[in-house]
């Protein structure tokens, strides 16, 4: 994408008001608007399990935009774990390829906004691992093995079961106290 048009388009991104999540997906603007409890109690439940794994140099952050300019892509995970050094900034965005991971949880109002354009533009944003969570289908999603075009790899589990979430983290995810919409 031409810089000065992914300029343009951040801009009007940046303009709008408070209270809505913002992304940007080539000349898409996506809005989605607050998380209700369960969404956030099912965040917290994957956050503490990914903290208590994570290396001290990855820090957690929840609602940081992954900035890809050349890829027109400025997508906002639930949660992403990035270098420390990568949230030195007062800016609330950081270049994507830093992320080590990207987790959502699946929107009950835009569920294809999760399924089908993040699973698109994460791997094309270099970004290694995608979590995706949906609690209204009861299953967690882990897509891996990126080739700067595609995920090759698609794990996928039931509430209840467990997920091996690869390196640099490296442990096994439980599920079993998420709770489904």
């Amino acid at each position: 994408m031409n810089p000065e048009h992914f300029a343009l388009l951040e801009e009007a991104r940046r303009s709008l008001p408070e209270g809505f999540k913002v992304e940007l997906s080539g000349d898409t603007l996506v809005m989605t608007v607050g998380p209700s409890g369960i969404h956030q109690r099912n965040l917290l439940v994957v956050r503490r399990q990914f903290d208590a794994h994570a290396p001290l140099e990855l820090l957690p952050s929840e609602n940081t935009d992954l900035v890809s300019p050349n890829a027109g892509k400025s997508r906002n995970p639930d949660l992403t774990y990035l270098p420390d050094e990568a949230l030195e900034t007062s800016e609330n965005q950081v270049p994507a390829e830093l992320a080590a991971i990207a987790v959502e949880l699946v929107s009950p109002s835009n569920p294809e906004n999760d399924w089908v354009g993040k699973v698109r533009d994460y791997p094309l944003m270099g970004i290694p691992l995608y979590l995706l969570v949906d609690a209204r289908q009861r299953t967690v999603t882990l897509f891996s093995r990126p080739d700067g075009t595609r995920y090759h790899r698609r794990e996928d589990i039931e509430f209840g079961e467990t997920l091996s979430i690869p390196e640099p983290f490296g442990f096994d995810l439980v599920t079993r106290d998420l709770l489904p919409y």
